[in-house]
């Protein structure tokens, strides 16, 4: 046989046999953006995510996906780690861009537990989990030496490549780390803004420019996939976006596109950013061999204002849209931080040509802690006893299979550390309010606790704790024996 014939033989033999070459996986999380914001997802917004809405169309879209928390810094740790931040030391809120580093010395993130099994990796993007930056010696709270490399970050904890901001694009440092080291050293102070260009008082560095985050770091993800596209190995790059969350400051091409204020037009930058990702993929030929996952890390802030009220649509100043213009959380009741619904059901779509079917869907109840299983799983490689503790593989419902251990039931978590238990329909809220920013608020494990049958009911207008109690024991037994025995996975 023609020696290029026998390896082409080879080759199809090996695909035929499952073993192919290990896909490639790129992981984009958006910042802020509600399940009301995409198109395909929501009817009625008129705001089109036409990139969105094409992993839809050739992917998997699961309807009842959720972010481990109902803010940033959770729902990251989650990510990363595969296991709920709460279980560590942040058990309310998130960490500012000079916060200590989050995750604990030593454990495994799906970084480096890919790094280990073949996989180049990289984070660009928002990192929001803390950093090792160097204090000035002698110097004040805050002050520190931003020439010097910094100690902790995305280059340690298994990224080969980073180019990462600090937290959130509101919070300073206003600076770029390019695998451990500033970019550019802070020249001067960014003044605080009020929305919808919203931003706290802070120095800035001298390469920084807020209207030109997201397309910066767009540059910097399409280049490492071109840098790739001949490499043997495969490739997990992590892309955490830095929008739509504020400061709400969409790039000149896109304002006023999308006739819903600043807020519309930056979904639209979203979209388009994805759409960067996809172009990217296409023209290197690199799309038929990689997963492409696209989620948000929690809800919308875009809260609903009265039918009397403007609305951000006729005064951008407003966080709020009437629901005639706009619903960003869609049906879903709350907004990010709550709870509720909008606070951590997200967008959520899967594309692998040839591995997950083209239009199909998924319905049953995921969170992001699942990604670290689900790549284990991709690398054919056993997760680590003392890793990923809440992590549950995607991989059979991407394929149409049955997953051979059940998922446990997914909790949910609110900015105040209000607890929420979900199996199957039913979900029980262990506090007696949002736990976030709707009001009440009210307190966690502070009674009455509410049911609410999400099958009939997924606005969650009806409480059913009175009707149901033993259902609501069931579940509260169940949300502490996860929350005290320190891992959903057994």
């Amino acid at each position: 046989m023609h020696r290029v014939g026998f390896f082409l033989l080879l080759t199809w033999l090996l695909t035929a046999s499952g073993f192919a070459a290990a896909p490639n996986i790129v992981f984009i999380l958006a910042d802020d953006m509600g399940y009301g914001d995409v198109a395909g997802l929501n009817p009625k917004s008129p705001i089109q995510t036409p990139h969105l809405d094409r992993l839809a169309k050739e992917g998997m879209t699961f309807t009842d996906a959720h972010s481990g928390s109902a803010v940033c810094t959770p729902t990251r740790y989650g990510v990363l780690t595969g296991r709920y931040c709460w279980r560590g030391r942040l058990k309310r809120g998130v960490l500012n861009g000079y916060g200590a580093p989050l995750i604990e010395p030593g454990r495994e993130t799906v970084a480096s537990f890919l790094q280990k099994n073949g996989y180049a990796t990289a984070c660009v993007g928002k990192w929001h989990l803390g950093l090792g930056f160097v204090p000035v010696a002698g110097g004040k709270k805050d002050e520190f030496d931003y020439a010097k490399p910094l100690t902790d970050g995305a280059h340690t904890r298994g990224f080969d490549y980073s180019y990462i901001i600090p937290a959130s694009l509101d919070f300073p440092p206003y600076v770029y780390i390019k695998d451990g080291q500033v970019t550019g050293q802070p020249d001067r102070t960014q003044p605080k803004q009020g929305f919808p260009a919203y931003l706290r008082k802070g120095p800035i560095g001298s390469d920084f420019q807020m209207e030109d985050a997201l397309d910066r770091l767009l540059g910097k993800a399409t280049d490492y996939m071109e840098s790739r596209k001949e490499a043997k190995e495969p490739f997990f790059l992590y892309f955490p976006l830095t929008a739509p969350h504020k400061p709400v400051l969409p790039h000149k091409r896109f304002r006023g596109k999308s006739k819903l204020g600043p807020y519309g037009d930056f979904v639209m930058q979203v979209d388009a950013t994805v759409g960067g990702v996809l172009k990217t993929l296409d023209e290197t030929g690199l799309a038929e061999n990689t997963l492409v996952i696209y989620t948000s890390d929690n809800g919308s802030f875009m809260h609903r204002s009265a039918d009397d009220d403007p609305g951000h649509v006729l005064d951008a100043t407003l966080q709020a849209y009437q629901a005639r213009h706009h619903t960003a959380n869609g049906i879903y009741r709350g907004t990010k931080a709550d709870v509720w619904e909008a606070g951590h059901r997200v967008p959520f779509f899967a594309r692998w040509p040839g591995k997950i079917a083209a239009g199909s869907r998924n319905d049953e109840p995921v969170c992001h802690v699942d990604l670290f299983a689900t790549c284990a799983e991709i690398a054919e490689k056993a997760l680590p006893e003392d890793a990923a503790e809440d992590s549950f593989s995607w991989l059979p419902a991407m394929q149409g299979k049955e997953a051979v251990a059940k998922r446990a039931p997914v909790i949910n978590h609110s900015a105040s550390g209000v607890f929420a238990i979900r199996e199957g329909k039913w979900k029980l809220v262990l506090g007696n309010g949002s736990g976030g920013r709707q009001k009440p608020k009210g307190k966690p494990f502070e009674k009455p606790y509410s049911l609410w049958d999400l099958e009939v009911d997924p606005s969650e207008t009806q409480d059913l704790i009175g009707k149901h109690p033993d259902i609501a024991k069931r579940l509260e037994e169940a949300c502490l024996e996860i929350r005290d025995s320190g891992r959903s996975r057994s």
